[in-house]
């Protein structure tokens, strides 16, 4: 069964699309003429390890699955700089049935993503497109018919920008104009000085996160636990929950999705949070 498999690395994929396919360097795929790794389905394969492991190498923590050592989709040895998050990720991989589900392994995707980071990006580029959010925020943006989808936004999301203006210290405000709200720049400046002190892997998930809820502000209270996951998800689909209460649910579309959904942004949040903690366990840990 080993023979078959030259290489354990596997695709970070955008979020809420399907990862890809392993890179054609460690399959018999053609390369791209341009040089460039070609990517295919299938987003399932059939389970071909028996355990999972995990270990500490001189870059962190890496995933073993039996004896091969588990690598991303540029071949570079997947390790992680926590402990907790390399459990986290090898549970993913142990909890897969007869069929590896890639599609489920949020975990992994993520790590895959800020190991390659296929986007080239640097620090400062991913906190300027996560505060860029801020101009396009779902919790910003309000209707004024119905009168009562209006009182529910109202209601449900004048809280949280609320807690966040309280919080950071800033203006947020909202707007029912299509151009949306003006946010100060002041405002702008504060998030990004805040989103400065995570890391790179941290600043990974949080856009993940983001992409999922559409606002930096439910991102932001759920990352600080002011609100839960599926709260957060709740005000992120506040108005097609209120279409669903008035004209009825779509039998088992509607409940996938928000499965999904909160999947996601458990597993982004999550993320955030593994990749935030002290380094100070991880020097105990070499020094021991």
């Amino acid at each position: 069964m080993w023979r078959g498999c030259r290489r354990l690395c596997w695709a970070y994929s955008p979020p809420a699309r399907l990862p890809r396919a392993p890179p054609a360097a460690a399959r018999s795929d053609p390369v791209e003429p341009c040089g460039r790794r070609a990517y295919a389905p299938p987003a399932e394969r059939k389970r071909f390890y028996q355990s999972v492991s995990i270990s500490q190498g001189e870059g962190g923590f890496e995933i073993n699955l039996d004896h091969r050592k588990l690598k991303t989709p540029q071949a570079k040895l997947f390790t992680v700089p926590s402990e907790a998050l390399a459990i986290a990720v090898a549970t993913e991989w142990d909890s897969q049935k007869d069929t590896i589900k890639f599609y489920t392994m949020h975990l992994t995707t993520l790590c895959n993503t800020a190991l390659d980071n296929p986007t080239q990006r640097n620090k400062t580029q991913l906190i300027r497109a996560a505060v860029k959010f801020l101009e396009t925020d779902t919790v910003c943006y309000r209707v004024e018919e119905p009168p009562a989808l209006a009182e529910l936004q109202k209601n449900e999301w004048d809280p949280v920008v609320a807690w966040a203006e309280q919080r950071y210290n800033v203006t947020i405000g909202s707007s029912t104009s299509i151009l949306g709200p003006n946010i100060p720049a002041s405002t702008k400046e504060t998030f990004v000085s805040h989103l400065a002190s995570y890391n790179m892997w941290a600043l990974q998930g949080i856009e993940f996160v983001i992409t999922q809820l559409k606002s930096l502000i439910l991102s932001m209270s759920l990352i600080d636990r002011h609100i839960t996951v599926e709260k957060a998800v709740l005000l992120s689909r506040l108005e097609e929950e209120y279409q669903i209460r008035r004209w009825g649910n779509v039998e088992w579309a509607h409940d996938y999705d928000l499965c999904e959904l909160r999947a996601r942004t458990a597993a982004g949040t999550l993320f955030v949070h593994l990749c935030s903690e002290s380094s100070t366990v991880k020097h105990k840990l070499l020094q021991d």
